[in-house]
């Protein structure tokens, strides 16, 4: 799954828009083709174990990073060092979480569930943040709370407990898009990128150090190949803003939802059914329909 940036770039100029789109896009195709490979390695894997190798190759990517923006010195001066460290803790649990959905449920329904966080972020800034929600915000919330509760079916014999997995895996990650609005007034993008690294290679080889299994000579090449990808998905998603500002990109990142779709019915033979269908389409419907100018 992703680690959604924040950037602070400019807006880009209207015959660039294209290319940012493009690139948001091929981001979500790879963080997809992440997450079908992390369904692989998760039947042998501990989960805690996939998400420090990945914090490890994020480290070395935060550190070259800030490198060229600055230099690390600067980007260690944050003006609110406790509330980046709770942001990054509360990153890596949220892609535990995330994981173990993904051990219980299929890519699809996973990430249809998942999908309903902007709304949630939006609500969590209302009350944390004190911004103002605006009639069509509210609509878009209600229609995005509608297709949930289709996806979820609480009440109709067929809900499932594993179902709330990746819903707690998307409020986390609203309160993690909240905390990075707070901070970001005070603190550069640079800054962020280097605490995430730091405390995040911190907590998940805590956690993820005594779970250590010994991995196969193809689960360690999918490791890698989880972990570098990610650092391109990354690369990717730095470029694509660069060149599109973030509410015009926020959109196409439901395309990760149909990739994941797409790679669940091919790879692991899942099956969509009309609930899944028509509830997902709410939630995405729900979440364009709040970002739209």
């Amino acid at each position: 799954m992703s680690t959604v940036m924040q950037s602070t770039s400019k807006a880009a100029q209207p015959g660039s828009v294209r290319v940012g789109i493009g690139l948001c896009v091929l981001s979500m195709l790879v963080f997809a083709g992440q997450d079908g490979i992390t369904k692989i390695l998760i039947k042998h894997l501990p989960v805690a174990q996939l998400v420090m190798v990945r914090y490890w190759f994020f480290l070395v990517f935060a550190l070259l990073f800030v490198h060229f923006k600055g230099g690390e010195r600067a980007a260690l001066r944050s003006a609110h060092p406790w509330m980046q460290m709770s942001r990054s803790l509360l990153g890596v649990f949220e892609i535990v979480v995330f994981g173990l959905a993904l051990r219980y449920l299929g890519l699809a329904e996973t990430h249809a569930i998942y999908a309903v966080f902007p709304l949630l972020t939006m609500g969590l800034a209302a009350l944390v943040l004190r911004e103002q929600i605006n009639l069509k915000q509210g609509v878009a919330a209600l229609i995005g709370f509608v297709g949930t509760l289709i996806i979820l079916r609480p009440g109709l014999g067929v809900f499932s407990v594993a179902s709330l997995i990746p819903l707690a895996a998307a409020l986390m990650f609203a309160c993690f898009n909240v905390l990075t609005r707070k901070i970001s007034s005070a603190d550069s993008f640079a800054t962020n990128m280097l605490y995430m690294g730091l405390w995040g290679a911190i907590a998940s080889t805590a956690v993820g150090l005594p779970q250590w299994v010994t991995p196969e000579p193809l689960e360690l090449v999918l490791m890698l190949v989880l972990s570098t990808t990610g650092v391109i998905a990354q690369l990717l998603l730095l470029q694509a803003l660069k060149y599109a500002p973030a509410v015009t990109l926020q959109p196409f990142n439901y395309a990760l939802l149909v990739f994941a779709s797409v790679i669940g019915v091919v790879w692991f033979g899942e099956t969509l059914d009309g609930a899944l269908v028509v509830g997902a389409l709410l939630v995405v419907l729900g979440g364009m329909f709040a970002v739209r100018r």
